[in-house]
Parts: structure tokens; C-alpha cells; sequence
């Protein structure tokens, strides 16, 4: 199989990893495994008379709830098998030569350290700043494995005269920090269990503003605590990060719509099919934000916001991309040539 085709197949199986740890952990299945890497001291979920004895030997302060554990353990399957993939890609990455070392080393390292913080995931009993790392790192990998396949799949940007203004080129990447940072503001929002704090729009019922306590909700390195399923903060600290996620949900539509006036402004139509990709994403992820508040957090709306997240970061990275390869193929133009229109192949 070709480096492009493994590329494309560990696309496909980050996004089911997205997708299963979105499931696992709006299911409260975090820990449907008290320990890492096998479940109750085992390779499977124990199920049969022999299994269940040993496990509740192992964890006599436990009762084995099968469903959850089948959960979690389906999650670690589909996340190692996808890292051993990404080990033979980087291999084979490096030995092509086909994208420099530095992604492939780093996506390398990134797996390693995902795997680490799945690891302190349950050793750490769900603790906020590692549940939230785990999915920023879920994220980055798959941003990380979308690069490397753009270089080595995408014909080169053939172009004559094709200048992106520096208002365009600051707009894409304010748009690309700013659903980082709804996305870690989301993943913060879950981990702390404050998805459900506030149930009317488009802030918060009653006198939220005389509950508002940002020190101690974004305090990340919490208190030791036995365990943080379920969350630890009180009422005031919760409704607060739910409050600057919703604050935040705002400040990311005006930044994308900005980001799509200029991108249809372009007259590459390639900036316009982005722009048009970047709003469908964006209504729907309204759309199911709206939802979760309305209809209580249900789960597949809940396990959806995820994954929109992840397309609409993924294709604000791509309007990235274009842009770099535009900037990087119009220095190697011949001044002649400038009378001309660009266009990729």
C-alpha cells in the first residue's frame, strides 16, 4: 500500500478515534477500565464466571459494568492499532523523503505522548487537564496527519501571479487559533462535567454574573482527588466555564464569518468553495451547540459537536495551507510572468 492510501486510512480511523473517545467520554466510560492498558487486569472485558472472579479479585472495590467497559476497551483497540499505523507511515515517510523529517518525527511523538495521556487518563481518575490534553492531542494528530498527506498527495501550485493580501493571511490564522481555543474551552467545558450548567440561551439563567468565578474554573491543576468522574467544582466555578465556552462560541462565529467575507472576496475558487465548506460546518456546529442546550446534552448531538469541531478545525487548517503554498510558490515566480492568472491544478 502507498504512503498516500495509509495516509488516507489513518485519516479515517483518527476521525473513528475522535468519534469513539467523544462516545466513551460523554457515555461516562472514562473509566469503565479502572487500569491501562488491559481491563480489570486483562487483555478483553471480562465477561465469563473465571474472568469476573479474577477481576473482582483484582478489584474487590469494583463492580464490573460490561458495557462500559466494552466501551473503553473498543476505544484502546481502534487508538493502538491507529498508532502502529502512524509508526509504519512516519517510517515510511522518512525513508521516501517525501515531507522532510519534521512531521513525521513529530507526528511520531505525538502519538507517544497521546498514548501517555490515555495512560494517566484512567491512572489519574479523569483528572480536568489530562481528559482535556487527551482530546487536544486526539485533534493535533489529526491535523498533523492532514499535512503530511496534503504534501505528499496535492499536485504542486502551478501560479503566474497569485498574492494573498496580508489582511486574508492574518484573518485564516486568527480563525485557526480561535477554534483551538474553543476547542480546548469545549474539552474543559467536558471534563469538568459543565456542559449542563446553563439551560437557557444565549448566556445563562438568572444572576450569572453574581456566580462568576474564573480563578477557581480555570485553576488546571485541581485539588487531589480520589476520583473526578462526574466533576469536582462547585456550582459558581462550573457555570463559569460554561459561560466563557458559550462567550467564546460567539467570538469564534464572528471570526469565521470575517474569515468567509474574505475568502469569497478572493477570485481564486478555490478560497470561495473553502469559504462556502467553512459556513456549511459552521451553521451545523450552531446548530448542535443550540441543541445540546435545548435538549439536554444527548448524546449523539454531544458526540456530533465533537466531530463538526474537528472538520471545522481541519478546514480552517487547509484555508491555511492554501494560503502557505501560495505565499511560498509566488517567490519562486519570474516578475514576466505576473501578467497572468494563477490557478491550481
Amino acid at each position: 500500500m502507498t504512503l498516500k492510501r495509509l495516509l488516507q486510512l489513518s485519516l479515517v480511523m483518527t476521525f473513528c478515534v475522535i468519534l469513539l473517545g467523544a462516545y466513551t467520554r460523554l457515555a461516562d466510560a472514562g473509566l469503565g477500565c479502572p487500569d491501562w492498558p488491559g481491563c480489570y487486569g486483562q487483555m478483553i472485558v471480562p465477561s465469563n464466571e473465571a474472568s469476573l472472579a479474577r477481576a473482582n479479585v483484582l478489584f474487590p472495590e469494583l463492580t464490573v459494568q460490561v458495557d462500559k467497559a466494552w466501551l473503553e476497551m473498543v476505544h484502546r483497540y481502534f487508538a493502538g492499532s491507529l498508532g502502529l499505523l502512524v509508526f509504519a507511515i512516519s517510517a515510511l515517510a522518512l525513508v521516501q523523503q517525501k515531507a522532510g523529517r519534521l512531521l513525521p518525527i513529530t507526528i511520531t511523538l505525538v502519538v507517544i505522548f497521546q498514548a501517555l495521556l490515555g495512560m494517566w487518563t484512567v491512572t489519574m481518575k479523569l483528572m480536568p487537564i489530562v481528559v482535556m490534553g487527551h482530546l487536544l492531542g486526539g485533534f493535533t494528530l489529526f491535523c498533523l496527519l492532514a499535512l503530511l498527506y496534503w504534501r505528499v498527495a496535492e499536485n504542486p501550485l502551478k501560479i503566474t501571479q497569485f498574492k494573498v493580501g496580508v489582511g486574508l493571511r492574518m484573518m485564516a490564522m486568527l480563525a485557526f487559533f480561535t477554534v483551538i481555543a474553543q476547542i480546548a474551552l469545549g474539552g474543559w467545558t467536558s471534563s469538568n462535567y459543565a456542559a449542563l450548567m446553563c439551560t437557557e440561551l444565549p448566556i445563562c439563567q438568572g444572576d450569572w454574573l453574581h456566580y462568576l468565578d474564573i480563578e477557581t474554573a480555570f485553576k488546571l491543576i485541581q485539588a487531589p482527588k480520589e476520583t473526578y468522574e462526574f466533576g469536582t467544582l462547585d456550582y459558581s466555578a462550573r457555570m463559569t466555564i460554561h459561560v466563557v465556552h458559550r462567550i467564546g462560541a460567539m467570538v469564534t462565529f464572528v471570526v469565521f464569518l470575517m474569515l468567509i467575507f474574505q475568502l469569497l472576496r478572493q477570485r481564486q475558487s478555490q478560497f470561495r468553495v473553502q469559504a462556502l465548506r467553512l459556513a456549511c460546518l459552521l451553521l451545523v456546529q450552531i446548530g448542535l451547540g443550540i441543541s445540546n442546550v435545548l435538549f439536554g446534552l444527548p448524546l449523539s448531538v454531544a458526540v456530533a459537536h465533537n466531530l463538526v469541531a474537528a472538520l471545522l478545525l481541519l478546514n480552517t487548517l487547509y484555508v491555511n495551507h492554501l494560503i502557505w503554498q501560495a505565499n511560498r510558490c509566488l517567490k519562486s515566480v519570474t516578475p514576466s510572468s505576473y501578467g497572468k492568472e494563477a490557478f491550481y491544478e
